[in-house]
């Protein structure tokens, strides 16, 4: 090459070298300045977020509790670029409390629990943002060789009851069969299922994947009565949050609820591995007993709603048919004239198409 030819390739190559370095100098400026975490770009990665989950329970099967374990342990966590802590509640009304004052970001409720929060005097800004058990947790067991076959058979037996009354799902299987109250004993009782198979009481209240499982384990021959069978109105578990941290961090809500309800997904598909997984989290339960109440808890959440829609979908009429009855049984300390304030749908609508989950 000439020299004069040499000194302008030369020059060239310089004025090329300072064009890219303004560039990227005002480029580089430009996305110090101007970008927002909480704005990403459709397919960039999120940023990485704690969150703190506390299921309102000891560690078991329970499927919220399953769909966080699993979501942990597979990683689905962590796709979602999330950095999850899991805890466990030690005493009633932890949960709420600590989520309140934002010490948890998520927790786990009953869906009446949930519209007796937000009725109560002042209301709890608590919301659920995904309802796993379409149906009530709750039912009633007799023993095999009662007698007893329909709660018209109640009449002149003696029914126990937890906590400090009858629950509004008795009240309306009640009515529904058209039984008299009066002829029934009424006993507030606890825990300890011989209460039952030692014959102190007929008809004992039962959490429907756990008691069972005891009572048959013991040698007993057991028939549920459960309120849906009576069209009466239950919900089951739900997936919680306060209405600031839904609010304030949809990304984040979306992508805790994607992770979990993937989950339960993945758990539905792979039962087996599923309690293997809930070991880890208590590794004192009967893994028998864990699998059980991992069966009947599926068998909650699988409905043709969640077959067509999605684990964790919820309609208003679900809501709104749970608030009527609880109203209609004094259950609420003051009428919750609007119950959509107890939930929002948002999340869900947002993470199915067509029944699936778009992953990841």
């Amino acid at each position: 090459m000439e020299p004069r030819t040499a000194r302008k390739f030369g020059a060239l190559q310089t004025l090329f070298c300072a064009i890219a370095v303004a560039v990227i100098f005002v480029v580089a400026c430009g996305e110090s300045e101007g970008s927002n975490p909480s704005q990403q770009t459709a397919g960039a990665t999120p940023p990485l977020v704690k969150v703190n989950f506390l299921a309102a329970f000891k560690p078991q099967a329970n499927l919220p509790f399953v769909g966080a374990y699993v979501a942990q342990e597979k990683g689905f966590f962590a796709e979602q670029n999330l950095e999850v802590d899991i805890n466990h509640v030690t005493q009633a009304g932890e949960a709420f409390r600590l989520l309140l004052a934002g010490e948890a970001h998520f927790t786990t409720a009953d869906a009446a629990i949930v519209l007796e929060r937000r009725a109560s005097d002042p209301s709890l800004p608590v919301v659920a943002v995904a309802l796993i058990g379409q149906r009530g947790q709750q039912g009633f067991g007799v023993l095999g060789n009662s007698g007893i076959r329909s709660p018209e058979d109640w009449e002149g037996k003696t029914v126990g009851y937890k906590g400090s009354k009858p629950t509004p799902d008795y009240m309306a299987v009640l009515e529904a069969a058209g039984v008299d109250r009066g002829e029934i004993e009424e006993v507030r009782i606890g825990f300890d299922v011989r209460l039952l198979t030692e014959g102190t009481v007929d008809v004992f209240p039962l959490f429907l994947s756990n008691e069972p499982y005891t009572i048959r384990k013991l040698g007993f021959d057991l028939r549920i009565f459960e309120a849906a069978d009576y069209d009466v109105p239950t919900l089951g578990l739900t997936y919680v949050t306060t209405d600031e941290y839904a609010s304030e961090h949809p990304d984040e809500t979306r992508r805790f609820l994607k992770a979990v309800l993937y989950g339960i997904d993945w758990a539905n598909d792979h039962p087996a591995e599923a309690i293997d997984i809930v070991m880890n989290y208590a590794p004192n339960e009967d893994p028998e007993h864990m699998r059980y109440m991992l069966d009947i808890e599926l068998q909650g959440a699988l409905t043709e709603q969640t077959a067509a829609s999605g684990i964790g979908w919820m309609t208003s009429d679900q809501w709104g048919a749970l608030n009527e009855m609880l109203q209609r049984y004094e259950v609420l300390s003051r009428p919750l004239d609007d119950p959509s304030v107890a939930f929002s749908d948002r999340f869900v609508r947002e993470i199915y198409e067509d029944g699936k989950i778009q992953w990841p």
